[in-house]
């Protein structure tokens, strides 16, 4: 290292006239107030905190009997919905993406757990192709916050691991279905932890072992109400952390759910093949929502077999499915949709029967009742002791640009539905 130059010697000079020196504090104040300005723009959206929690499947009619404590008591003393509408079809990647996009399933791209398309070729849900953020259209709420210099921090969600409107959350974990629900609600406290320049404004958090367990055992199976304790028991940590921390005034919590749960019968299936032949045609969904798409030459054969009611099911053209559910337009859908009955399942012959007598199900018609969905939250936002009336999950990604003081992209939503439930 080179030795320090010797410092010259110091040289006295006569003191500034008075008008200079005042001159020199103003320039001075002038320039510190621009460079306030300019940490102004680039700050913080909002100071308030915005933690939006997932309970995968958790039906609208499990709200206030009593499994979920916790649950209960946020919306007794905040907001809740009688119930808010899922978007078609009622699964968990397009609705959940719906719920961050504002954008419905045909607008944004994620039509369905698995798709086909041309051009990227197979998704499946619980693939690597999940993590393309060319299958993800739109701008989910963490881009359009990141974009607005905010801070995003995601506890798994549908599309974090995606860059997609060219930003990945600030913060994210990739998936792991290992982690209970304490071990997930403690990554969300501890993003709280972080200084303030590093901390998010907003938090997605998912929990989706009350949908796996449901699955395995039916909607009200003893499995499936423990998962909920389990959640509701993570849902007391968080609010007992953010109370520690001090950042309960100021923190708006939203907790919600994707679609509802459905009990099927083992015995209640219809089989495909007792329709037509399957050299005919290819299918790409089976289960509660059935795709088609008939093979060179035999699309009149097909849409004879198909089209209109069938036992237990009912098919359409994709651009002739009910106006209601906003669906059909998008390449990704195939060029037959079937949805069937709630409370039957459809399948090919060689598809596995399930050994259990009833199994728990989604994907059924977004009105039927076992489909809605939960809404509830509380905060410094939210009026106390406000019920709303039923409104679509397209409406969730205004209201969280609304809490964040952000500009929201283009969407399908409003906030109108929800503006009863906000303070002045």
């Amino acid at each position: 290292m080179k030795p320090s130059p010797r410092m010259p010697p110091r040289t006295v000079r006569p003191a500034l006239p008075t008008v200079l020196v005042w001159m020199f504090a103003i320039f001075a104040s002038v320039l510190l107030a621009g460079c306030a300005g300019r940490q102004v723009a680039t700050s913080a959206p909002t100071s308030r905190l915005v933690i939006l929690v997932s309970i995968d499947g958790l039906p609208a009619s499990m709200l206030g009997n009593g499994t979920m404590p916790t649950l209960d008591r946020l919306a007794a003393e905040g907001v809740h919905a009688r119930w808010m509408k899922p978007s078609f079809p009622t699964m968990t990647f397009p609705n959940h993406y719906t719920l961050v996009t504002g954008l419905r399933p045909d607008h944004h791209g994620i039509v369905h757990n698995d798709m086909l398309d041309p051009a990227l070729g197979i998704f499946r849900s619980k693939s690597e192709s999940a993590k393309d953020g060319r299958w993800w259209g739109g701008e989910p709420i963490w881009a359009t916050l990141q974009k607005q210099a905010g801070i995003a921090a995601i506890m798994f969600w549908p599309g974090s691991e995606a860059e997609i409107a060219g930003h990945r959350p600030r913060m994210f974990r990739a998936f792991d279905k290992t982690l209970s629900p304490a071990v997930r609600m403690e990554q969300v406290l501890s993003w709280t932890d972080l200084p303030p320049s590093q901390r998010p404004q907003l938090i997605l958090a998912y929990f989706d072992k009350y949908d796996i367990t449901a699955h395995e055992s039916g909607s009200h199976a003893p499995t499936a109400l423990a998962a909920l304790r389990e959640i509701d028991a993570a849902l007391a940590m968080l609010e007992a952390g953010l109370h520690a921390r001090g950042l309960h005034r100021r923190t708006d919590l939203i907790v919600l759910s994707d679609h509802g749960m459905a009990d099927v019968p083992r015995d209640n299936v219809s089989i495909f093949e007792d329709r037509l032949d399957p050299a005919a045609y290819d299918i790409t969904w089976w289960g509660m929502l059935v795709g088609i798409t008939p093979k060179p030459g035999q699309t009149g054969t097909v849409e004879r077999a198909f089209l209109g009611r069938q036992d237990h099911y009912r098919c359409w053209r994709k651009s002739e499915l009910p106006p209601e559910w906003h669906y059909g337009s998008h390449p990704r859908i195939p060029p037959i949709v079937c949805q069937s009955d709630t409370g039957w399942r459809v399948q090919g012959r060689n598809n596995n029967r399930w050994p259990q007598a009833v199994k728990g199900e989604h994907g059924f018609a977004p009105e039927d009742p076992t489909m809605r969905a939960v809404f509830a939250a509380r905060g410094p936002s939210f009026r106390h002791g406000v019920v709303l009336p039923p409104f679509d999950n397209i409406d969730v990604y205004p209201l969280l640009a609304h809490l964040l003081k952000i500009e929201p992209a283009a969407n399908d939503g409003e906030l109108t539905p929800l503006q009863a439930a906000l303070e002045p």
